[in-house]
């Protein structure tokens, strides 16, 4: 008997399932829609992960048993936890057409633990090929007069993709991990995702979007209209799951103000990988034993009674004293402090990834290494070095791609999701358009290149007077900027920028023009005329969050003000009184005459 099925044997000897739960939102509703049942193997053994445990019983012919044995344990651990909502469980096509796969078992497993049939959602996945299409259907429909509702997982990563969802007609499908995954960065993924929302809504079926991780991803779905989430990022799963919708912590996620940009910096708690720490007092053969067992795990935790981590202990370092002459002599018996890492980077899950980022860049920490977080103190889990410089790399091309490349700000596709974020999430804003006045005949006079150190000089400017205020600078092109204001800071932090820009901008005249207050200068026309110094037009405005409901009305709105602020020659800044859109202007034809 190989190792494998001896510890698969045992596993289904001995029940030793381990059910984690994790929540499903509905967003829209603010509710808890249900909970995915997720089924773990024992604890630091070769089948603790799903992939592992699934696989070797489809190897070894026991998958029936096995998915009988974790639909039981989902079950009753989800009433004994007295879970509200819809239980969704995990089922193989292959496994419901199996012919020795008990009928009626799972009828008979939520009557036993005092489930209602409504409840539970029988998830499909899509991802194996199914021979026998028409037993599948029978078999679907026979669930379904049981009262049970059904789900198609992982929608567009198998084998029949839109048949099996016409066919099956599903309460819910699921989309597939692929196309959430960086969603707001690929046109394809958002054409697909709007035609799922679009068929299901022909169809009244639910959509889940799974597989969530990223900021980026979840403000991108709430605008397409899915209402149903589930993700690392809103929750991972758990023991104890949570038992209600935090509708506050959402809000959070969904929409995060930082001070002179737009970066989404994801907390590095969403990167922390689930690893049990070791006692302070385990022996250095017990630690020993613990990676021999897994060969993936290379670092371990270790905590203290109150399970704060005090240290982290290397695979490497403790095969390494092994290996010498005595070393299980000397070492077996002694605790594992003896060998560990005392000094390793222990952060919060809060802390944003350039903040750690720094941390890792300053202590020089070897690359090869982990880093401890915690929740309150206490250990979350453990975060490679590797996966966190991958993540802050993506991040800067991202924003690279949208940034205005003279300045480097955001440009007009972070602006407008800018905007976008604070009206779903009815954050009320004020937003200054900024214009350069007399740009061209300094730029045709003084060259491009000065016109271009001036433009360089109004970023910096309008960048360093909201530093210290809630709000997000973006560059829309030219010599055009937008500041998005987060508090009601917006006429001071103007009036300073152009104080500070008059000021400063006057180093680019000469003498003899400072001396003038100008410059004469040739027109379109051809004509000459006296053109002041450079100068700047605001314009200011606060939106009716109930008026507007997209940043284009905004933008729109803002543009209008700006212009009002363009009828002074010298700075000026108009803070505009309307806040919503300009209403339609209808022209009537006159009457045609009647003779």
């Amino acid at each position: 008997m190989s190792a494998q099925l001896s510890i698969l044997d045992n596993i289904l000897r001995n029940s030793e399932i381990t059910t984690l739960f994790q929540p499903i939102f509905d967003i829209a509703g603010q509710q808890i829609l249900g909970y995915e049942a997720l089924s773990r193997g024992p604890k630091n053994c070769a089948l603790e992960m799903p992939n592992a445990l699934f696989s070797a019983a489809i190897v070894h012919d026991k998958i029936s048993e096995l998915e009988l044995l974790c639909r039981s344990k989902a079950i009753e651990n989800f009433v004994r936890l007295n879970l509200q909502g819809k239980l969704f469980l995990n089922v193989s096509p292959k496994t419901l057409l199996d012919p020795c796969h008990p009928k009626g078992e799972t009828l008979h497993l939520i009557k036993q633990f005092g489930l209602a049939a409504n409840r539970v959602v029988i998830e499909v996945t899509e991802q194996e090929k199914v021979d026998d299409g028409f037993l599948l259907l029978k078999t679907i429909a026979h669930y379904r007069q049981l009262g049970f509702s059904i789900a198609i997982d992982d929608l567009g990563a198998g084998y029949s993709g839109l048949k099996q969802w016409s066919e099956l007609c599903p309460d819910y499908v699921k989309i597939d991990r692929y196309f959430i995954d960086h969603c707001d960065e690929s046109v394809v993924k958002k054409e697909f995702l709007k035609s799922i929302i679009e068929l299901a809504k022909v169809t009244k079926t639910g959509v889940i979007a799974e597989g969530i991780e990223r900021v980026e991803e979840l403000s991108l779905l709430e605008g397409l209209g899915i209402e149903h989430a589930q993700g690392f990022l809103l929750e991972r799963p758990s023991l104890k799951p949570s038992l209600a919708f935090d509708s506050v912590q959402l809000q959070q996620l969904s929409f995060t103000p930082v001070n002179n940009q737009f970066e989404q910096s994801m907390a590095i708690g969403w990167l922390a990988i689930e690893q049990d720490p070791i006692d302070r007092h385990s022996r250095c053969k017990d630690a020993h034993n613990i990676f021999e067992k897994d060969k993936s795990i290379i670092s371990i935790a270790v905590v203290d009674e109150n399970l704060r981590p005090i240290g982290l202990l290397h695979k490497d370092q403790l095969t390494e004293v092994f290996a010498a002459h005595y070393g299980h002599a000397l070492y077996d018996k002694q605790p594992v402090t003896a060998l560990m890492h005392k000094q390793p980077l222990v952060v919060d899950e809060n802390q944003l990834l350039d903040t750690v980022s720094q941390k890792i860049t300053e202590n020089d920490f070897d690359i090869r290494r982990h880093i401890v977080i915690t929740r309150s103190e206490q250990y979350l889990g453990l975060a490679p070095l590797r996966d966190i410089l991958k993540h802050i790399t993506e991040d800067k091309i991202r924003n690279a791609q949208h940034a205005n490349p003279l300045t480097m700000l955001p440009g007009n596709v972070a602006i407008n999701e800018a905007i976008e974020h604070r009206l779903r999430v009815k954050h009320s804003f004020a937003l200054a358009y900024i214009d350069l006045n007399h740009f061209k005949q300094f730029n045709d006079l003084y060259g491009y290149a000065s016109g271009d150190s001036v433009i360089k000089l109004l970023a910096d400017v309008i960048t360093q007077a909201c530093s210290n205020v809630p709000s997000f600078v973006g560059h829309i092109g030219g010599d055009d900027f937008m500041v998005v204001f987060d508090g009601d800071d917006a006429a001071t932090v103007c009036n300073s920028i152009i104080t500070e820009f008059e000021l400063k901008s006057r180093a680019f005249f000469t003498p003899e023009h400072i001396a003038s207050g100008g410059y004469w200068a040739t027109n379109r026309e051809g004509e000459k005329q006296f053109v002041p110094l450079l100068t700047l037009s605001i314009g200011v405005v606060e939106p009716d969050l109930e008026q507007c409901t997209n940043s284009h009305q905004i933008a729109a709105l803002a543009t209008d003000a700006k212009k009002e602020a363009k009828r002074y020659r010298h700075s000026y800044l108009f803070l505009c009184k309307r806040r919503g859109p300009a209403l339609a202007v209808v022209r009537l034809s006159p009457k045609k005459q009647i003779i």
